[in-house]
């Protein structure tokens, strides 16, 4: 025994133990249940030519409890399991003449769940002695007592699930986690609810299962680069898995790539080289076109004295706009464009002018 408990613990995807249910036991069936013991306490009255107030104390206590037991748990055995019990206790606790009470409680115990309601976005599959009858909702619904189970209300809204694959490795043999979210949407309740146990763990499963299958055909570089392309990919493959079972994937978004922290820095390093590099290119790319336009500037000085001597000129001109400058001229350009004479005349200029300016200084 111990070791077949062993080996059970093992099976990761278990069929759960849940309760089973045959309706909803809503507002409007506490109501038709109050209803019927009013009139049963009102024809008890007429038969009887009256109630004693504490019988109905009890009876009405009782009801209480039963359909809060009922709506707890919503099973149509419950409900005869409850209205033997009730007759139990008026053959030992109430005189026999109360059996109008009873009967119209036992009707009440079994149309009370025949009146169901579905919201708006919701659809009820519905079986008759086990066999598929119909959908309803949305709104006020009627199922035949004893014979009629709603098994499921299914929410036909667009739904955000997230999943993940954890340590999956990539076609380059790198460990990663990635997490993603899928969109999706039931647009057949019967077959979602008939051919799968449980569509939402089904749908879970398969998208992991599918993104682990895309994760190994990918680079990471690939994984990082291309997410858009990589859900689009999964969501293609996942929506004609899950399409026969009445459900429709609307979209897979990759969320999160985590990647081990050294690959992190190592990837890091790679893209500041990468950056450098880059950098190094633009700047000698640079250098050539300014070399490019230096000899394309020097084809319109070779033959052209006067516009060489003018742009001597403006080059010591833009140097003595600003005092104490040093202008550096190669002596090839000195001699070719006679900057000796140009850059002599300029000097004699100046101290021309500083001599002025110290003279009239010492007049004043």
């Amino acid at each position: 025994m111990k070791l077949q408990l062993k080996q059970s613990s093992l099976i990761k995807n278990k069929v759960k133990s849940i309760l089973w249910k045959d309706f909803h036991f809503n507002v409007l069936s506490f109501f038709i249940l109050a209803m019927l013991l009013a009139a049963g306490i009102i024809v008890q009255s007429f038969l009887s030519g009256g109630v004693e107030p504490l019988y109905i104390v009890y009876i009405v206590l009782g009801m209480l409890v039963a359909g809060a037991v009922i709506a707890a748990m919503p099973a149509w055995n419950v409900i005869v399991k409850l209205i033997i019990v009730s007759w139990i206790a008026m053959f030992i606790g109430l005189p026999v003449s109360y059996y109008p009470v009873f009967i119209f409680l036992s009707l009440g115990f079994v149309a009370a769940p025949a009146v169901q309601i579905a919201r708006e976005w919701e659809k009820a599959v519905v079986l008759r002695l086990g066999k598929f009858k119909s959908l309803n909702g949305p709104g006020v619904f009627l199922i035949l007592p004893m014979m009629d189970s709603v098994i499921r209300y299914v929410d036909t809204r667009i739904r955000a699930t997230d999943f993940r694959a954890e340590t999956t490795l990539t076609k380059d043999t790198v460990p990663t986690n990635v997490n993603a979210i899928a969109f999706w949407m039931v647009w057949d309740a019967k077959k979602a609810v008939i051919e799968v146990e449980d569509f939402m763990e089904a749908v879970i499963l398969s998208s992991q299962a599918v993104l682990r299958d895309a994760i190994g055909r990918h680079d990471l570089s690939e994984l990082l680069s291309e997410r858009e392309r990589l859900g689009r990919e999964i969501q293609k493959a996942l929506d004609a898995k899950t399409n026969s079972w009445g459900i429709t994937v609307l979209s897979i978004e990759i969320s999160d790539i985590i990647i081990p922290k050294e690959l992190e820095d190592s990837m890091s390093k790679q893209a500041q080289a990468e950056r450098e590099r880059m950098s190094r290119v633009i700047l000698g790319t640079a250098e050539v076109e300014v070399a490019e336009k230096f000899e394309e500037a020097s084809e319109k000085y070779k033959n052209n004295p006067t516009a060489l001597h003018l742009r001597a000129m403006n080059m010591i001109f833009e140097g003595l706009k600003k005092q104490g400058s040093i202008i550096l001229l190669p002596s090839s350009a000195i001699e070719s464009m006679s900057l000796g004479t140009i850059l002599g005349s300029a000097a004699l200029v100046k101290n021309a002018e500083k001599k002025s300016i110290d003279n009239s200084g010492k007049g004043e």
